[in-house]
């Protein structure tokens, strides 16, 4: 027979209505103040989307802010975008991104209440699109497949599609996985190590692999057959890959960069195998590489400092050193659209190179534009508990320190929309954070277990999260509250990642088995 809970005593059910009363004293609007004017401006140009309108403080809610903007701008019903909207404080600098104030639900609450502004004055909201598709949490584990005969040490899907993704593990091998029928479809054999990372050219064309045996390996993405023989020029095993931005590159001559734990960091000719370049500075183990789409290097290190390059000639442009111990992982706000190039969450294609490119850079543009200037934003995690954040183009003094974790971190990523910032560490938590300003949002409670990575949704609504305690979770980033708890895994998850179309989300870990999930 089942227990019967006891029936909650007097005490309890007082401070249960008294809560209830408070909840709804917080979300009442008084009906008295009138109305409020409001002007909108586009944040990417800071031009006006016209006049200031009258709108009732009781009806200035987010959704009705959205409403009226999409009229004005002469959306109908069907073209309706969703917008983000930010309030501009008023400082010496007004173009600082760290003066944005979001609003959250209304303006009453984010901006009347707190005495910010009063009904007499005219708000300016700056406003952001969101992603007009809306990807649907993952919530079942659609297949299970083995193959790998050791644990699975990084994973990633194709930049066109979520129906092929390849793997790299502890048996010397990497795989490329047809995500749609659950089964294998090529296995890629020649590393004499481990395969750390794995990465998938912008273009969907090839495929490089960095190993344990100090070299990098090139694979034809459709046919699994290597290219040629290994790039070798490392003297310790690689430890991340970075493909040139699609929009930067010669036609015809992509380039590579690898970075590893020899402290170097080498740019390979796709075509001739050659080394193009080598950028030797760091005194520690390079941990993490990225090429930025404004055409700069950015490499973290365990020496405690990362450093900026100009990729066409291989000089250090910047050394930004405030972390205090080694930094693990870097990220860029442009990371998404450098990685998908010009596929987006629609299956066309450009069918000339030159439109290829030209969609490609109008996406790089179109993520890094900032009040019609070229901002790429840099995250850097460390061990020394610490985050920070950094516009190199314009400083090499850090925007922001975030404070919150206790324990190291592990890995930081930029939200698709280049909004939000995840960070992974080993105190079990995943922490939210604006990319604005680096403020605290939430701190998502859920893992047992250090989080090893986590990634966002491509309309960068959710993120998921991959831990030692052998669960993904995936989290709903409005209200940082937990969406889905994904179990399966045998082992701990040591690779996770979320198709850029958004329909799947592939993981992989210490049981040998890649798991794809699905809606």
């Amino acid at each position: 027979m089942a227990t019967v809970p006891p029936p909650p005593s007097k005490r309890q059910r007082t401070a249960a209505a008294d809560k209830a009363r408070e909840q709804q004293e917080l979300d009442h609007i008084p009906d008295d103040l009138g109305s409020v004017r409001v002007q909108f401006f586009d944040h990417a140009t800071g031009k006006p989307s016209g006049p200031p309108i009258s709108v009732p403080v009781v009806n200035a809610s987010v959704k009705n802010l959205e409403l009226l903007l999409n009229t004005l701008q002469g959306n109908d019903a069907s073209e309706r975008i969703p917008y983000r909207f930010a309030y501009q404080k008023d400082t010496a600098d007004p173009l600082a991104d760290g003066n944005l104030l979001d609003i959250a639900n209304d303006l009453y609450h984010s901006l009347l209440r707190p005495n910010l502004k009063t009904t007499e004055d005219i708000i300016e909201l700056r406003y952001t699109p969101q992603a007009i598709f809306r990807v649907r949490a993952v919530s079942r584990c659609s297949s299970s497949i083995p193959g790998h005969g050791e644990a699975i040490l990084a994973a990633q899907f194709s930049p066109s599609s979520s129906s092929k993704m390849v793997t790299g593990s502890g048996d010397s091998s990497a795989r490329i996985w047809d995500c749609d029928t659950g089964t294998p479809l090529h296995t890629l054999k020649g590393h004499t190590s481990w395969v750390l990372v794995v990465s998938w050219s912008p273009d969907d064309t090839s495929i490089a692999t960095g190993s344990m045996d100090n070299t990098v390996r090139l694979w034809d993405a459709k046919s699994g057959q290597a290219l040629g023989t290994p790039l070798k020029g490392h003297n310790k095993w690689v430890t991340s890959l970075a493909w040139e931005p699609y929009h930067l590159r010669a036609p015809g001559r992509p380039r590579l960069a690898s970075a590893s734990k020899d402290a170097t960091v080498r740019i390979w000719d796709f075509v001739s195998r050659r080394i193009e370049l080598v950028l030797s500075g760091h005194k520690g183990s390079v941990s993490c590489v990225r090429w930025g789409g404004t055409g700069n290097i950015y490499t973290s290190s365990h020496d405690k400092t990362v450093k900026v390059w100009n990729s066409n000639d291989g000089t250090l442009s910047q050394t930004l050193s405030s972390h205090a111990h080694w930094v693990n992982h870097l990220a860029l706000s442009t990371d998404f659209a450098l990685r998908t190039a010009y596929h987006d969450h629609t299956p066309f294609i450009p069918p000339t190179p030159e439109a290829k490119l030209s969609k490609a850079l109008a996406r790089f543009e179109n993520a890094a534009t900032v009040n019609n200037s070229i901002v790429e934003q840099l995250l850097t995690a460390s061990d020394d508990c610490t985050i920070y954040l950094w516009a190199p183009s314009t400083s090499s003094k850090p925007v922001c320190r975030l404070l919150g974790h206790q324990k190291q971190v592990n890995h930081v990523t930029f939200s698709p929309d280049g909004v939000l910032i995840a960070s992974s560490g080993w105190d079990n938590h995943v922490k939210l954070w604006s990319a604005r300003d680096g403020a605290f949002l939430f701190t998502l409670k859920g893992h047992v277990g250090p989080v090893y990575m986590s990634c966002f949704s491509p309309d960068s609504r959710l993120v998921v999260s991959g831990s030692k305690d052998t669960t993904l979770k995936v989290w709903d980033v409005r209200t940082g509250k937990l969406k889905e708890d994904l179990p399966g895994h045998q082992d701990e998850v040591f690779a996770v990642d979320w198709s850029p179309d958004g329909g799947k989300v592939g993981s992989g870990g210490k049981d040998k088995a890649v798991r794809i999930w699905r809606h």
